[in-house]
């Protein structure tokens, strides 16, 4: 069968995202402080977007030449020029809205921001102060690639993440060579870093403190396991010690830091700007952006006269002014769609989470996307991108909008009840149980079960992990332990 080429002409459907709609998809994940980088961009891409408080104030001389008055009006044309004015006076028209008042993010006055360089600040990591201590105690040159090598592959919980045979391997070094490296990288600042596991890093930590106690070694190079369960009777009846003594040698390993690269963590504590405010007026809620901080934006006047000029005297300048005239007019507009559907969003949540705001997380109701975007008239990819790294800031906290979302389970009489709150009861069931006869899961379950919230074991067990809450028999072994 021969090759050949040709052409055909094909009818398809597909979904072709227009660039105006692609930029407002764009903007409406962004959080307030994203938005404003993104607005800085465009200022700076776009001569005919500016900013309101630094433009000229409008007076009559501005309002007498803006397109379409008598003064600047152009003359009657024919043909071509005729159809190009038509076409900008229906563009205008279309976005007159926006031409007049521009995008309103903020009040005129906007707040006094310190130089950045003065609120930031940036501490040593922790490799570069593995590195620093290296370069002042190893001079030998294979000694050093070794060091280099071994510091690179520690983790953020100062943990060796290859084995010394690799490392070894890949700098050429005997495997003698690199654990005498390794073991002088142990003893550096913060002692433990380089360990490979966490036996190797709390030895290393007894050895600099130089604590001489035989037990908490014991402990520490064979009953680690055992440890990690919290049994402590074991531990004891393997070492023929009392439980009372056991509880001594734990004390000592207590005071060693299994994680010792955490000291020269770079996180830092993140905060967030709420960009929903809901608030109390009596018995109203009100919702209400936070735009703090926008810049208001509008159409650059001058270049709006040029752009008139420019469709009589030259056609490639009034080619370029009315290019970026629509791309200006399409910003401001993706902006103020951005804000309707955000706040859209914001006030559907708060209308069906009302009683939240007035009794609390008990009063809390089982919301997915799907029933915020049917009612607003939405698609639930719509609402994803609005909810994402936003906060909302209520009389009651500071929440993500992801916290009004979340999975529905049955009541005892059909009715929906939100899984937080059945986490919450379970959280504070397990904060007033009897220490030294805690509630285990089926325990749990049956209590809950009585509460009218029916859900099996299982999902405790589950709900129970995800609070970071310990199976009742570690809870009652550390209870004795630290009774005993």
């Amino acid at each position: 069968m021969a090759l050949k080429q040709r052409l055909d002409q094909r009818q398809v459907q597909k979904l072709i995202l227009a660039p105006a709609l692609q930029q407002a998809i764009k903007l409406l994940p962004l959080t307030n402080l994203e938005l404003v980088e993104v607005i800085d961009e465009e200022l700076s891409a776009n001569p005919l977007l500016e900013l309101e408080e630094e433009g000229p104030v409008k007076n009559a001389e501005d309002q007498s030449a803006a397109p379409g008055s008598a003064e600047e009006a152009p003359p009657e044309k024919v043909g071509e020029e005729a159809d190009a004015l038509a076409e900008e006076k229906e563009f205008e028209s279309y976005f007159q809205e926006y031409i007049d008042d521009g995008f309103r993010g903020a009040s005129a006055e906007r707040p006094e921001i310190p130089n950045i360089e003065n609120t930031l600040s940036q501490g040593a990591s922790l490799w570069d102060h593995l590195t620093w201590q290296a370069n002042l105690t190893f001079f030998d040159p294979l000694e050093r690639e070794v060091a280099e090598r071994i510091i690179g592959n520690i983790n953020d919980d100062g943990y060796l993440t290859s084995s010394l045979e690799e490392i070894g391997l890949g700098a050429g070094a005997p495997i003698e060579r690199v654990q005498e490296v390794q073991a002088k990288i142990r003893l550096f600042d913060p002692v433990g870093c380089g360990s490979l596991d966490l036996k190797e890093c709390l030895l290393a930590q007894m050895d600099n403190l130089q604590i001489k106690d035989e037990a908490a070694r014991t402990i520490i190079t064979e009953h680690l396991p055992l440890l990690e369960r919290s049994d402590f009777s074991q531990v004891a009846k393997l070492l023929g010690i009392p439980l009372a003594d056991v509880r001594y040698h734990i004390e000592i390993i207590k005071r060693l830091d299994p994680a010792p690269g955490r000291k020269y963590s770079e996180d830092r504590t993140n905060y967030v700007t709420p960009d929903i405010v809901v608030s109390k007026d009596g018995p109203e809620v009100k919702v209400s952006l936070n735009d703090e901080g926008l810049p208001r934006l509008r159409i650059n006047s001058y270049y709006r006269r040029l752009l008139a000029r420019a469709a009589q005297e030259n056609p490639e300048a009034y080619r370029y002014l009315k290019d970026k005239m629509k791309k200006a007019l399409w910003f401001l507009r993706s902006l103020d769609q951005r804000d309707q559907t955000i706040y859209k969003v914001a006030r559907a949540i708060v209308e069906r989470q009302k009683e939240f705001f007035e009794r609390g997380l008990e009063a809390l109701q089982p919301l997915t996307l799907m029933e915020i975007a049917q009612e607003i008239g939405v698609h639930e990819s719509t609402v994803g991108r609005v909810v994402a790294n936003k906060y909302m800031i209520t009389p009651r906290g500071t929440y993500p909008l992801k916290y009004f979302f979340h999975k529905s389970l049955q009541g005892g009489f059909g009715e929906e009840i939100s899984s937080l709150r059945v986490k919450d009861r379970i959280r504070r069931l397990v904060e007033s149980e009897d220490k030294a006869h805690p509630l285990s899961d089926m325990e749990i379950e049956e209590i809950l079960s009585r509460e009218n919230f029916p859900i099996a074991r299982r999902t405790v067990a589950k709900y129970r992990q995800q609070l970071d809450i310990l199976p009742s028999h570690i809870r009652k072994r550390k209870f004795l332990m630290e009774e005993s």
